[in-house]
């Protein structure tokens, strides 16, 4: 471990933990080394369930970045997941664990939903994180479990926090990707959301801070579901 730690010092600069902190990344326990970097060294490295452990335990920022990238998904346990999730400090962590590692398991769907009626910003945060993962990576799942997805993002829309109201965004835009049905389920699951909003508002602009994130989150996903880019794409993916 000392010896991946030592590299892991060296590959980081002060320079790039400055630039971590500008984008909100808690670099408090951090060496300033870049995801392509850390990458790459996982490539090395391979695939070590107990290494991933031994990493994340260091409680480094890198160090755990790497271990999301290393951990073998078969041998993660939920028990797992829950700690890790409770260990969440950063949004770039928590995106990585979930839509690196965590949603590669088996337990992926279960704790996407359960994660998703958390309170614990983080752990809130890895839910929706964890379904815009699932859109990507789960080729076999039905449309129906995204579906079922749908009124969990609708009630998440309303959590004014950042962190969480732009994870609910991203799982809604990505379920809307996923195929050409997926994407009308979605556009009417937004564009529901957006008129809820207004109406607890009283109008399309201003509100209480619920009503101006869950309208932020239905606009935005409608923007790009509606855009020619995505469209074609999924014409082309008849």
């Amino acid at each position: 471990m000392s010896p991946i730690l030592a590299e892991l010092r060296a590959l980081g600069s002060e320079r790039n933990r400055a630039g971590m902190a500008r984008y909100g990344i808690n670099v408090e326990n951090a060496f300033g080394v870049s995801v392509y970097e850390l990458r790459g060294l996982a490539a090395r490295l391979g695939t070590d369930h107990e290494l991933a452990l031994a990493l994340w335990a260091t409680g480094n920022h890198e160090a755990r970045l790497l271990a999301c990238f290393v951990d073998d998904p078969a041998a993660v346990t939920a028990a797992q997941m829950e700690a890790w999730a409770g260990d969440f400090d950063s949004w770039d962590l928590c995106d990585q664990a979930t839509t690196s590692l965590f949603d590669l398991t088996s337990h992926a769907w279960s704790k996407a939903a359960e994660w998703a009626g958390r309170d614990e910003e983080w752990v809130k945060r890895g839910g929706f994180a964890l379904m815009a993962g699932l859109a990507v990576h789960d080729k076999a799942a039905p449309d129906r479990a995204f579906g079922r997805l749908l009124p969990l993002v609708e009630r998440g829309a309303w959590d004014d926090r950042n962190f969480v109201k732009k994870a609910v965004n991203w799982a809604l835009r990505n379920i809307g990707k996923r195929n050409r049905a997926l994407n009308a389920t979605a556009l009417a699951c937004a564009e529901g959301l957006r008129a809820d909003a207004n109406r607890r508002a009283g109008g399309e602009r201003g509100g209480d801070p619920g009503a101006r994130s869950a309208r932020w989150v239905a606009t935005d996903a409608i923007r790009e579901l509606t855009s020619e880019k995505v469209r074609a794409r999924l014409k082309a993916w008849r």
